[in-house]
């Protein structure tokens, strides 16, 4: 009995050891709690908040949704018809549209490309400069990039009879300018990516479907392709929320302009919340793009976990 009634107490004495142990790890969560309290939940909650909220301080719920979307700079319908602005909403679809799978081919194209040739460490180091660069240098570069007096691309185009003039200063050409002028800068990304992803395939699977008799074509579509595919929901997400919140390089090179031919959603947030003092305008915007961004990564990073499962 006094053996039993040792061996209970004893155990207790370690299940209380273990519950301060466990306590005392708590205590070291709490200031990094505390500061994700301060600084990214309650700016999150208040600012869906004010996106209730009209400027004269009226509870409008989703009113203030549809007053903001119905804003030409946000959605103008008159530019299907007479072109250029079509509103921030409608830019960032297109700049998605156009970067997104450029991005993420070139980066494959590159990473296969450089892993077959000598050298090809050093070419990696050279295009992941773009990477590197600061998006507000990247903004400034491009600006020169396509200025019609000393640009590269508008020497070029003069050369094939194009007329030279500045890309960026048009209102047709604006936009596709910062898009393509913005692979220099994200390439690198899924570039890098695809390069790690391209190590972890075994090399004994390519030597079978040589044997096979398989093409490098073949090769590259029924093997690098579908054991890349983590890689590819990795880089698709983090391009799109890139895009998504694109500023820096349409601040510095255009402001938006010309006539809010290159506007896009981070932009026009800034603009209600910095030049027209309108915090409700710009949280509405905010909120929109945080919504977003939660419906694009969840599922995404959903399906990765489950494929490494």
């Amino acid at each position: 009995m006094l053996a039993a009634a040792d061996r209970i107490s004893e155990e207790h004495l370690k299940g209380g050891g273990s519950m301060r142990t466990l306590r005392g790890r708590a205590l070291f969560f709490v200031p990094a709690l505390a500061l994700l309290a301060v600084f990214v939940v309650y700016p999150v909650v208040n600012t869906v908040w004010l996106s209730f909220f009209t400027s004269d301080g009226e509870f409008a719920l989703l009113g203030k949704y549809a007053a903001i979307l119905s804003q030409p700079e946000m959605f103008d319908s008159r530019g299907f018809v007479r072109g250029f602005p079509y509103g921030a909403l409608v830019h960032n679809v297109m700049w998605i549209v156009i970067h997104l799978p450029l991005t993420a081919g070139l980066g494959l194209a590159l990473a296969v490309i450089l892993r077959e040739i000598k050298g090809g460490a050093i070419v990696k180091s050279i295009v992941f400069l773009g990477m590197v660069t600061p998006m507000v240098v990247g903004g400034v570069i491009l600006r020169f990039l396509f200025d019609g007096n000393v640009g590269i691309l508008p020497s070029l185009l003069s050369l094939v009879g194009l007329p030279r003039r500045t890309l960026t200063a048009y209102p047709d050409t604006a936009l596709f300018s910062l898009i393509i002028g913005s692979l220099w800068l994200w390439t690198p990304f899924s570039m890098i990516l695809y390069s790690a992803g391209l190590e972890t395939i075994p090399d004994y699977v390519y030597e079978a479907a040589v044997i096979d008799g398989a093409s490098a074509v073949r090769a590259f579509f029924a093997i690098t392709v579908p054991m890349l595919r983590p890689v590819t929901s990795v880089v698709i997400t983090m391009t799109f929320l890139w895009v998504l919140k694109i500023f820096d390089i349409v601040y510095v090179a255009t402001m938006g302009g010309p006539g809010g031919a290159s506007n896009v959603l981070a932009l026009q947030m800034y603009m209600y919340a910095f030049r027209e003092l309108n915090a409700n305008s710009a949280a509405v915007v905010a909120t929109l793009l945080m919504l977003v961004a939660l419906a694009v990564s969840i599922p995404t990073f959903r399906s990765v976990r489950g494929e490494q499962q």
